[in-house]
């Protein structure tokens, strides 16, 4: 595995109270980060003429961006080759994406296309046990049916949300592991989700770190936390030591 600790990256959309890249940057390197995966609501992914814009913002200021998205694919090639054009002038490689069912397989071929031609891959956000592809069998299902361009993009929160193990999966699909949004819920009664500090709710965060340790992880790792939307720093802060000290447990 690459030293994950080292690349920890942070999804942009836990700063979405704030709408500059200027102020994204700055929470981003508060909580003690270098790297992000970028939303659509910090750049516009459909117009190219501010792509450079963005990026430099991003890299002079020495933040990589590891993953755009999460973009929805529907087959649409003209348009939807603006993402991967975004992807690669960031250098980032990965597209964390979701798929419009009623357009399969067709968006598939589309997206495996695409994925070739501009070199990065794909990383399916499972978004719970509402979303068709929130399920493990689902998962498995589309992965017989695509190339490895196209892997999965692992919420661990929402993996739970799916009455999933997030850990078994990120075992299961460790050769199309491509990315992980590492992010925790605890539930009330009624089965409703709140964002917590990871590792405080039901994600084991010791046993994810052995386990891709174990499957050699090379994909991206960003937190995701999305609670306390105008002031975030101070619990992705907690999410950001939390996940340093579990991971370089011995």
């Amino acid at each position: 595995m690459k030293n994950t600790i080292a690349d920890l990256g942070v999804q942009s959309y836990c700063f979405r109270g704030f709408k500059t890249n200027k102020e994204v940057i700055a929470c981003i390197k508060a909580c003690g980060l270098s790297a992000t995966e970028l939303c659509g609501l910090h750049a516009d992914f459909n117009n190219e003429s501010a792509f450079d814009q963005v990026i430099s913002q991003y890299k002079k200021s020495g933040v990589q961006i590891l993953s755009i998205g999460v973009q929805g694919l529907a087959g649409d090639e003209k348009k939807e080759a603006s993402y991967y054009e975004f992807v690669k002038r960031a250098e980032a490689g990965f597209m964390s994406v979701t798929f419009a069912l009623d357009r399969m397989p067709a968006c598939f071929r589309t997206a495996e296309k695409l994925a070739e031609k501009y070199d990065i891959r794909l990383a399916i956000h499972n978004h719970g046990g509402k979303d068709w592809l929130g399920s493990g069998a689902m998962l498995d299902y589309v992965f017989k049916m695509t190339s490895p361009r196209i892997g999965l993009c692992l919420d661990t929160a929402w993996a739970l949300h799916s009455h999933e193990d997030p850990v078994e999966m990120a075992e299961r699909f460790g050769n199309r592991l491509y990315g992980i949004h590492i992010k925790d819920f605890i539930f009330d009664r009624a089965g409703k989700n709140q964002d917590v500090v990871v590792g405080t709710g039901n994600l084991m965060l010791r046993r994810l770190s052995a386990v891709l340790n174990k499957i050699n992880f090379k994909g991206y790792m960003v937190l995701e936390y999305e609670g306390d939307v105008n002031n975030p720093v101070p619990a992705v802060k907690q999410c950001v030591k939390q996940v340093r000290k579990e991971f370089s447990h011995e």
